[in-house]
């Protein structure tokens, strides 16, 4: 991706009224963040929820000017920008539809075919709960998978180190902008994680300070960007219930470790696995049985499906699912297909029952 097209996508970012996902559709509709600024007003207003005034805030042109000027901020900071449709954006992040348009990143963003485990809790954490976090990523050794955390106080710092005390790859994802590590004191472990293979993310420019309501934005990138999340200790309330509703909406296998009935750190697990948000977390054994992982190994490789077994209609909407990675609304995808969504539906169907597709909340299809 050009710096050009990226100061396009981060215009986009920055247009009152467009969120995440309008932003993806717009560019599925024209091609291109570049095509959108260029589109005439007629066909943009043939476009699902656009409006007269979001065309006229496009068109203003100011945008792309503050774009360029953070694109040359995050130069000068050595931090990169990831559109949603670069291949350095996390890969599982991808199937998210809320996932966030661009990523900044520093060090390593993604890691296809790798296992990756989101670790969350409490701030608060008591020393049972980081010798059982010490013992989750100890057993994740054997699987090289990938520690994803929040940097923050207790369990989410104890993750972070655990990982690299046993040089596993650990990402932290931040609620604020990269050229300043919150809290400063995890700033030694922060870019310790860079020189081990991993990385910082964040979906906010240089300069964001990390306010309160970034925090439930952030969580949800840990969610989407890992296949599983373990929930160590938690209370009632706070950012590791968010973390773990998420990953459940997700459809992400969640876990939590049981705890104390007296101890108010352990309410938030034991009341997950009592509402079966949560899978009981008793050892590597239970990841392991309900993720299908074997020790040592990849996610296994997709196997060669013969298309020509299939009609015309069902090879054209998987060539088009197959370059939107992300997905791609019904409506969208009928327009890019030329297919009428009632024949649409019909056909989805069927490469959904042979495994090719997978339906995605909000009427969104994605190529498995």
């Amino acid at each position: 991706m050009n710096e050009n097209e990226n100061s396009y996508v981060l215009a986009l970012k920055l247009t009152p009224g467009i969120g995440d996902v309008l932003a993806k559709q717009l560019i599925s509709y024209c091609g291109s963040a570049s095509a959108i600024f260029s589109e005439k007003k007629g066909a943009l207003l043939k476009i699902p929820n656009i409006g007269e005034k979001t065309i006229k805030a496009l068109t203003s042109g100011s945008f792309i000017k503050q774009a360029e000027a953070i694109i040359q901020d995050c130069e000068k900071q050595k931090i990169e920008i990831v559109p949603y449709f670069h291949a350095d954006f996390p890969e599982r992040l991808k199937s998210v539809n809320d996932a966030p348009l661009l990523i900044y990143t520093k060090g390593k963003s993604s890691f296809p075919g790798t296992k990756m485990i989101g670790i969350v809790g409490t701030r608060n954490a008591t020393n049972y709960g980081k010798q059982i976090t010490e013992k989750i990523v100890e057993e994740l050794v054997s699987h090289n998978a990938v520690v994803v955390s929040g940097l923050a106080y207790g369990i989410d710092i104890a993750a972070h180190r655990c990982a690299l005390k046993h040089d596993l790859p650990t990402v932290a994802v931040l609620a604020g902008g990269l050229d300043k590590i919150y809290p400063s004191v995890h700033k030694k472990s922060a870019l310790e994680m860079l020189d081990n293979d991993g990385g910082w993310i964040s979906e906010y420019p240089p300069g964001t300070k990390p306010d309160p309501h970034n925090f439930p934005s952030r969580n949800r990138i840990i969610a989407g960007m890992t296949e599983a999340l373990i929930v160590v200790e938690a209370a009632n309330k706070g950012g590791a219930l968010i973390t773990a509703n998420i990953a459940y909406s997700y459809n992400r296998e969640v876990f939590a470790v049981p705890g104390d009935l007296q101890n108010k750190y352990s309410e938030g697990c034991n009341a997950l696995i009592r509402a079966q948000k949560a899978n009981i977390f008793t050892g590597i054994k239970d990841l392991e049985y309900l993720l299908g992982w074997e020790k040592g190994e990849s996610n296994p490789a997709k196997p060669v499906v013969d298309l020509s077994t299939y009609g015309e209609s069902e090879r054209k909407i998987i060539s088009v699912l197959e370059e939107f990675k992300t997905g791609l609304h019904l409506d969208e995808l009928s327009w890019k297909t030329q297919i009428n969504v009632h024949e649409a539906v019909s056909h989805l169907l069927t490469l959904e029952f042979a495994g090719l597709v997978k339906s995605l909340p909000g009427k969104r299809y994605m190529r498995v």
